[in-house]
């Protein structure tokens, strides 16, 4: 395929993929950036960026038409804007010739997700949705363990204080924001990875501040295989923060996954774990997936939500102010 503007394929450039950061903001600068800087199969070329933020003194545009306009040659780019956003943004990348990371949640909608997935096959690009909590340390531990099994029950319990995470950020908000599904698709990620069957929303409760549109608070009821598993999102705890899933199966068996996916526990056996590492996990998977052709852009755990604010019954509580 013709290539636009300064994209370069790989293949010809370098083994070292040229990487784009859209959208300077507290994830990229917390795990991006780090992670890029660490994996020497990747370097960070420049910025996207309408606000000024910068990193480091790395070039900086303030769209990716003034990127690939007058910008380096790049080859990706990890898309860290707001979800309202990120497709308007990853079409025309992808219709460049950039390969394209999505931050979670992948898109505002499932319809313009399917749209980024149609154009990547078209385009003959890589697509990837990260999905970053698939590659806490102990998620793959805990898929295997549960190969084979029955679940019987589940419980899950995501509950984080949106001031520590998200100070200021009002587009969570918005329309498409997702409120406390930002946290709460994370542990449906982890779900849809490490269930045996397919995962289904049975009911769905939320409760929305009056001057928002989106939740801060949310009770699932989820099924997988017959088995309830209950969720239970809230953006509102203080102190010790709970990323916790618990999972029983129908021969006894008890699996602990929490801390986010970093520490499991099987059968009441002492907690295992490893150092948090998701995201030099995110990029070597994104270095597979552009040297293998393929893309990896599962919807499922967006689908859940997406059914999710289809049947909740929702009550308005108190404002909130981020």
């Amino acid at each position: 395929m013709a290539e636009a503007g300064n994209v370069v394929p790989v293949a010809e450039a370098s083994r070292v993929v040229r990487m784009v950061i859209v959208g300077v903001g507290k994830i990229a600068r917390d795990q991006h950036d780090p992670a890029i800087a660490a994996d020497d199969g990747f370097e960070l070329a420049a910025l996207v960026s309408h606000s000024g933020s910068g990193l480091r003194d790395l070039p900086r545009y303030a769209t990716l038409g003034d990127l690939l306009r007058d910008g380096p040659p790049v080859d990706a780019i990890a898309i860290c804007t707001p979800p309202q956003v990120r497709s308007a943004i990853a079409l025309p990348a992808l219709a460049a010739g950039l390969h394209v990371m999505l931050e979670k949640p992948p898109a505002a909608t499932l319809s313009d997700f399917e749209r980024l997935r149609v154009a990547a096959d078209t385009h003959d690009r890589t697509l990837f949705a990260t999905w970053h909590s698939r590659h806490a340390p102990m998620v793959a531990a805990a898929k295997a363990w549960l190969a084979g099994r029955r679940i019987a029950r589940g419980k899950v319990i995501w509950r984080e204080n949106v001031r520590q995470w998200h100070p200021g950020q009002r587009w969570l908000w918005q329309p498409g924001g997702l409120g406390v599904f930002d946290p709460g698709i994370n542990a449906l990620s982890i779900l849809t990875e490490i269930c045996p069957e397919m995962l289904t929303v049975e009911e769905a409760a939320f409760e929305t501040p009056a001057n928002a549109f989106a939740p801060i608070g949310a009770r699932l009821t989820l099924q997988s295989g017959g088995a309830d598993i209950a969720a239970d999102f809230d953006f509102r705890q203080t102190g010790e923060q709970s990323w916790n899933i618990h999972i029983e199966t129908d021969d006894g068996g008890t699996l602990a996954l929490t801390h986010g996916g970093s520490r499991l526990s099987i059968d009441g056996e002492p907690e295992r774990g490893a150092p948090e590492a998701e995201y030099p996990g995110v990029y070597r998977r994104f270095a597979e997936l552009i040297a293998a052709g393929r893309s990896d852009a599962d919807p499922s755990p967006l689908r859940l939500v997406a059914d999710a604010f289809l049947i909740a019954r929702n009550v308005l509580v108190e404002p909130f102010e981020p």
